[in-house]
């Protein structure tokens, strides 16, 4: 039946208010949901997931066009790496065994894990930012960015050759388990490319949705080439799913502004172990 899965709307709202409050993917959230709870094949959670995902990034990646504060240059760089790493990732979730994908989901979630609880402070983050405008900003700037605010940006991208290598690997993770480049390429591009922090999440944020646009196409493909009552059931899903991420992440951007931002952290640290062991319990039992 076609509302089978009405319930899924109101927890696809959940998701997305907390993923964009957070600045994580939803797909993270959803994969291991419906694995876990709704007993779903990996490989099909996982595609749901994505396809889930984009629309959700779709509505912060205009937020973050509107402000002005993407590197299109920087993002198109890194797209060279990611995108062909998520459809090979796409490839091997097709054929690779429910158990290794929960084993490598489940591993994926302690590392998401454990970022959180590391996560710089706030305070950690705003030095950061100026040391990054007393090395690279102005006569050593290669980049410069106007905001829609009129403020201006100075920086230099170094480590160019590292940040396209580990935005492949966080490539490969998106077509594989659905989650990790966002993970990745926040930390990386402030910490390793010298990127301000609101430029790296803005460009991070339109890295991931296009990444994930690729990995969803690739997802969508397979199921369409399936058929049967995996497609169908894919559809049932996602015609509940998409319409409470778009809301969600509405709501998302005023959430954030009312929680503390390291609480929120610790928490999704917290509950994300929970998950791993979840998931990982699921392959050893």
């Amino acid at each position: 039946m076609i509302l089978q899965y009405w319930f899924m709307f109101p927890i696809a709202v959940l998701i997305a208010t907390v993923a964009m409050a957070s600045g994580v993917g939803g797909a993270t959230f959803f994969a291991p949901l419906l694995i876990i709870a709704l007993r779903f094949p990996p490989e099909v959670a996982i595609g749901m997931g994505l396809i889930t995902e984009v629309f959700g990034f779709a509505s912060g990646l205009y937020a973050y066009a509107r402000k002005r504060l993407i590197d299109y240059r920087l993002g198109i760089s890194l797209l060279a790496a990611t995108i062909p790493m998520a459809l090979f990732g796409t490839w091997v979730a097709g054929w690779a065994s429910p158990d290794v994908l929960k084993t490598i989901l489940g591993v994926g979630l302690f590392a998401i894990a454990l970022s959180f609880l590391r996560a710089p402070e706030h305070k950690d983050i705003v030095r950061m930012d100026v040391a990054i405008q007393t090395e690279y900003g102005g006569d050593l700037a290669e980049t410069h960015l106007i905001t829609a605010d009129g403020e201006d940006i100075y920086y230099k991208v170094c480590n160019r050759t590292e940040g396209r290598l580990i935005a492949g690997v966080g490539g490969l993770f998106v077509g594989l388990i659905s989650t990790g480049l966002g993970e990745l390429g926040e930390y990386f591009l402030l910490q390793r490319c010298r990127v301000p922090s609101r430029v790296s999440v803005a460009t991070s944020v339109f890295v991931v949705a296009l990444t994930a646009l690729s990995a969803s196409i690739g997802h969508f493909a397979r199921f369409v080439q399936v058929g049967g009552d995996v497609l169908l059931t894919v559809l049932h899903v996602v015609i509940f799913t998409v319409p409470g991420v778009i809301l969600g992440a509405q709501l998302g951007s005023r959430v954030a502004s009312s929680i503390p931002q390291r609480v929120l952290e610790r928490g999704l640290g917290i509950l994300f172990i929970v998950v791993a062991i979840l998931t990982l319990g699921e392959v050893v039992l």
